[in-house]
């Protein structure tokens, strides 16, 4: 397969599919509802135990334990915990060994420290033809590789950003990332993300939540050869659902539409695991003689979920003017600067474009973000030559100037009429917007281009001010003008001319 394969997704709406199921039609699995909720879920009935959570002897003899995402005395609203269920402790293992992988994870980021090599910023507009896929056997645990980020895992302060490509299930491996909560986001091909909780079915167009500590293994649906997608990783912050403000009660992301999974267990429990523990970005791996999905019951709000981001509730303007991109926020997350979010991430699909008397095309901008932008699927392709292509990327930091290619913008200024129209028809594109300017590992910085926009573009995009006959002379007015006020204004500062006033 090409390394620019096409997503297998059709452009479509969530409602558009007449389901009367929260799922898409491919997805099997069962979920529970809602953003943030404290859960329940049980393989049997009538295995958690109730009015208490550590029985003497829990029934079917079950091990108790705790997963704490949080302090333990962190606030009610902030405090993330469950309480698993499971067949045998986790701390039941056979011993560390050692296992050679290809894995790009990267756990630091810090601009001063020299051990660190290949991690520098960019400061033009770079782009990403689309991340190539796997052509010797990889799984999960070999095909993520980081594009770059900011602070580090150990200071639990900071942002990553990773791609993952893989062509191969996880087979009797696992994953638990000490370091952050991961957002997986699908591009290409269909993978079930298992987890302690139950299973998660996800597709392009969809995300995942996976947060720090909880054991997960990805795997592709059979007919699927290949799989790739996006991984933002956050240390020591957890995505939220913005605030509404005047919007009122419903409106972007609803909470409704967001899926954790039930209960399930391996049908075979006692086969030999690998256990791929990440810390500070680096793999320590340890065998056990029995699956890790093996919990049986759980309750709690640490809990993975999914989002269809073709759900996504769009907002803008009715009347006049071009709204921030702020407006079309799935899920924030904070930063210590409590006016300053860590990251954003941003929802860009079809929508109705009806502003009045108003030049609709994002105006060109430097904004304080840094913006990194991929394309899940599009029917037709515009912008950057490959940044805009599925399953690529571009980006721009903090305060670099972009916005405006000269076919669209031009043609949009030529146009008389500003007729209400669908843009993004037939596209699902995604924004990560972080406060920090991601410092690019090695690898990200080798495998793109930079693109300061080919300086014909702007050949269409004449000076006609200063070049106007018209305006050099009132110019030469305006400076008359201001001549002519500032004698008349030095008399009320002039004593001697006051004085001779009154004479």
């Amino acid at each position: 397969m090409a390394d620019g394969a096409q997503s297998d997704a059709v452009p479509f709406h969530y409602t558009d599919l007449g389901r009367t199921k929260p799922t898409r039609e491919d997805d099997p699995f069962e979920y529970q509802a809602g953003f943030g909720n404290t859960f329940q879920s049980e393989v049997i009935p009538g295995t958690l135990p109730q009015g208490q959570n550590h029985p003497h002897v829990c029934r079917f003899n079950l091990y108790t334990e705790v997963l704490t995402s949080s302090a333990f005395a962190a606030p009610r609203h902030s405090n993330i915990s469950s309480l698993l269920y499971r067949c045998r402790p986790s701390c039941a293992i056979n011993g560390h060994v050692e296992v050679e992988t290809k894995a790009g994870w990267r756990g630091s980021f810090l601009a001063s420290d020299p051990k660190a090599p290949g991690a520098k910023p960019i400061s033009s507009q770079a782009e990403w033809a689309p991340f190539e896929l796997p052509t010797e056997k990889t799984d999960y645990i070999d095909g993520v590789r980081t594009l770059g980020g900011n602070g580090d895992a150990g200071l639990r302060d900071g942002i990553a950003l990773h791609i993952y490509a893989i062509n191969a299930s996880m087979d009797r491996r696992a994953i638990l990332n000490a370091d952050g909560d991961c957002m997986i986001v699908a591009q290409l091909g269909h993978i079930v993300i298992q987890t302690e909780m139950g299973r998660l079915y996800l597709q392009p167009g969809e995300l995942a939540v996976v947060q720090r500590g909880i054991k997960y293994r990805v795997a592709l649906v059979d007919g699927h050869e290949h799989a790739r997608g996006y991984i933002i990783e956050l240390f020591g912050s957890r995505w939220e659902l913005p605030t509404l403000g005047p919007l009122g009660c419903f409106g972007l992301a609803n909470p409704r539409d967001f899926l954790a999974p039930v209960a399930y267990i391996d049908d075979k429990l006692d086969d030999d695991w690998l256990v791929f523990t990440k810390i500070h970005g680096s793999y320590s791996v340890h065998k056990q003689s029995h699956s890790p999905f093996d919990v049986a019951a759980w309750h709690g709000n640490c809990v993975p979920y999914k989002y269809d981001m073709t759900k996504f509730v769009a907002m803008g303007s009715l009347t006049v003017d071009h709204t921030d991109p702020s407006v079309m926020t799935i899920l924030t997350a904070k930063s210590r600067d409590p006016d300053v979010p860590l990251a954003d991430f941003l929802w860009f699909g079809p929508r109705w474009d009806v502003a009045q008397n108003t030049f609709r095309p994002p105006y060109f901008h430097r904004n304080a973000a840094s913006e990194f932008l991929a394309n899940i699927y599009s029917t037709t392709l515009s912008g950057r030559s490959s940044g805009f292509r599925p399953g690529g990327g571009s980006y721009e930091a903090g305060h670099i100037a972009h916005g405006g290619f000269a076919g669209p913008y031009l043609t949009e200024m030529k146009k008389m009429k500003n007729d209400p129209r669908i843009i993004s028809s037939g596209s699902l594109t995604f924004m990560l917007e972080s406060s920090r300017s991601l410092l690019f590992t090695e690898w990200g910085s080798s495998s793109c281009k930079y693109e300061a926009t080919d300086p014909a573009v702007w050949e269409s995009f004449p000076d006609r001010f200063s070049t106007n006959s018209s305006v050099r002379q009132l110019l030469d007015k305006v400076k008359e003008k201001n001549q002519a006020e500032k004698s008349a204004n030095e008399l009320f500062h002039d004593d001697g001319r006051i004085a001779a006033l009154a004479k």
